[in-house]
């Protein structure tokens, strides 16, 4: 049995146009289902732990994503992706169709892979944890307006790129302490730390691009010691992963991440709010099946 999980209001709407389409399709293929649609935050979450067995199928974006992530925390039941959001990094990550009935067609035939999961405090993320200037960003952008009509018009990667600028004009680094699997460093002037477990984040931006989600570990990029001029300039070498041979970038590898701030710094994990520093965080490997 297929149990589906629809945001309709994914990408402004696209995950109702994108459930037709499916539902559509299982008709044609005499296939059985059961769907449910979300109706509020964490809704997601809610709906999964009422369901026994089968198969999850996702029509929605990142954070629909990481809901019903959350909701199966010590399950193995597996997760089919639909994409419908203006994101999508997950299954960007793990080359998942855009086309809507080549995305149902993987599921229905694809073979399961194992991938990890992040850890933070209670939390399960999936794609990329983001402390500081990142965390601001993620807040800015879930509470934009322009986010809205701009996935109108499919331009809603522009959304993220505009809250970028306008957090650019107030934020201010601060002083950290990281420890990375029991080696702890002190470091300064830091802009953002993202954790990945995939390579991509805020609609296609390769902040960590070696990072690989079923490898056991997490991939780390720390930026720091740049003037806000030094941040701008950098910051387009993002969208090809190129920013890390930056000498102000620092990449680092572990399994157990622990960071604290001289300033609370605000924490996002899939683009959704979490908290904030002191945070502790832990890759779970193998932890969700994915077809």
């Amino acid at each position: 049995m297929y149990s589906i999980i629809v945001n309709k209001c994914s990408g402004n709407g696209k995950g109702a146009l994108i459930w037709k389409q499916v539902k559509k399709a299982l008709q044609t293929k005499e296939i059985d289902y059961q769907v449910y649609f979300t109706k509020r935050s964490n809704h997601a979450t809610a709906i999964v732990r009422e369901i026994n067995g089968g198969v999850i199928i996702v029509i929605g974006g990142d954070g629909t994503i990481h809901e019903v992530i959350n909701g199966l925390i010590g399950a193995k039941t597996p997760v089919g992706i639909i994409p419908a959001g203006s994101g999508n990094d997950f299954a960007k990550a793990l080359d998942i169709p855009t086309n809507a009935r080549e995305a149902l067609d993987r599921i229905l035939h694809g073979k399961q892979q194992a991938v990890d999961i992040g850890r933070i405090n209670g939390k399960c993320c999936v794609t990329v944890i983001g402390v500081g200037f990142d965390g601001k960003v993620a807040q800015t952008v879930n509470a934009s307006k322009s986010k809205r009509w701009l996935n109108v018009i499919r331009f809603g990667k522009l959304s993220y790129v505009i809250s970028v600028f306008k957090v650019l004009l107030s934020y201010k680094p601060v002083d950290i302490t990281i420890t990375v699997d029991g080696h702890k460093e002190d470091i300064t002037n830091v802009w953002l730390i993202a954790v990945a477990n995939f390579p991509y984040y805020a609609g296609g931006m390769a902040i960590c691009p070696n990072a690989k989600g079923n490898d056991g570990f997490l991939e780390l990029c720390v930026v720091h010691g740049m003037s806000r001029l030094q941040f701008v300039r950098a910051f387009p070498g993002v969208f090809k992963g190129k920013h890390v041979s930056h000498p102000a970038v620092k990449m680092l590898t572990g399994k157990q991440i622990e960071i604290s701030s001289s300033t609370a710094m605000i924490v996002h994990g899939d683009g959704e709010i979490i908290g904030q520093t002191p945070i502790k965080i832990d890759v779970e490997k193998e932890a969700l099946n994915v077809i």
